[in-house]
């Protein structure tokens, strides 16, 4: 098997400094890394991301799109419902029309509700049936809110050349309780969101967005072994997902926030390869037994 490619996540913000999408993918180029995936605010912005993409000669992985409106799919009133909807349609549509292979979209946004219902999940099917339209893979990630994952990806079945299962390491060690996301979907993994966590911090178990913390891998408490076991068979690229920013009240990034943008993507790169070892040595102890 060839060398897996290893991306990473476009991040703009550097502790004070802010990149520009051109010199941020030159230095993850510079640094070592063989493509990206980005944010969408438009189809000009990844016509943009395109040309850097060429330019550089990195491979434009996936694209992230919105998630700010998702809860309204499953229980906003029907206008809300279908601009949400409409929202990440057109962030479908963009990405063929830039030729980016697959988008990642959450399922549901938020942690009060527990309740998928069939006028969410028939909306998410139009989004899947013109993903296999346009010839782009939706790929869900695991976020809070499983029990709407559980609901999408068991219609996404119907559509295995459309759609498939986006695993977030972090979210997985605090939405998801530390549950094996991967073996709760076999053999529907396309894309990865690689990174570290700390877990749930609140001593009652309360889920909240401030436990999202992407630290680099190594930094926190995710089982990497394991993780690597798990990902032995997967021959896609491996994608990192990472911020240099702490979330509020809190310091857990503030180490790499102190860092130069080079300084800290030298340091994600390492640690990148590192990772990425530990899933050839897993791949290859399969193969012994």
């Amino acid at each position: 098997m060839a060398k897996q490619k290893l991306c990473l996540g476009l991040i703009a913000r550097y502790g004070q400094t802010r990149l520009g999408a051109e010199e941020e993918t030159r230095l993850l180029a510079e640094t070592g890394f063989d493509g990206f995936f980005s944010g969408w605010s438009g189809k000009e912005s990844l016509a943009e991301y395109r040309r850097l993409a060429g330019e550089t000669g990195l491979f434009y992985q996936s694209v992230h799109a919105p998630f700010s409106k998702v809860r309204d799919i499953w229980h906003g009133e029907k206008d809300d419902a279908e601009s949400a909807l409409g929202e990440l349609t057109r962030c479908l549509e963009d990405c063929a029309a830039c030729d980016v292979p697959i988008t990642v979209c959450h399922a549901f946004i938020g942690f009060e509700d527990h309740s998928p219902n069939e006028a969410g999940v028939a909306r998410f099917e139009r989004l899947v049936r013109r993903a296999a339209q346009v010839g782009v893979k939706i790929a869900f990630e695991n976020t809070e809110g499983t029990e709407y994952l559980d609901a999408v990806m068991e219609m996404a079945a119907a559509y295995p050349q459309a759609a498939g299962f986006c695993w977030d390491t972090g979210h997985e060690k605090c939405y998801n309780r530390s549950q094996d996301m991967p073996g709760r979907y076999p053999g529907k993994l396309i894309a990865t969101h690689i990174n570290d966590n700390l877990g749930v911090s609140d001593p009652g178990g309360k889920i909240t967005w401030l436990d999202d913390l992407h630290l680099l891998p190594f930094d926190g408490t995710v089982d990497w072994e394991n993780a690597a076991r798990r990902l032995k068979d997967f021959d896609g690229p491996l994608t990192f997902e990472l911020t240099t920013l702490s979330k509020p009240g809190r310091h857990d990034n503030d180490k790499y926030a102190a860092l130069s943008p080079r300084g800290f993507l030298a340091e994600a790169y390492a640690r990148a390869q590192k990772f990425s070892e530990a899933v050839r040595l897993a791949r290859n102890e399969g193969r012994s037994k």
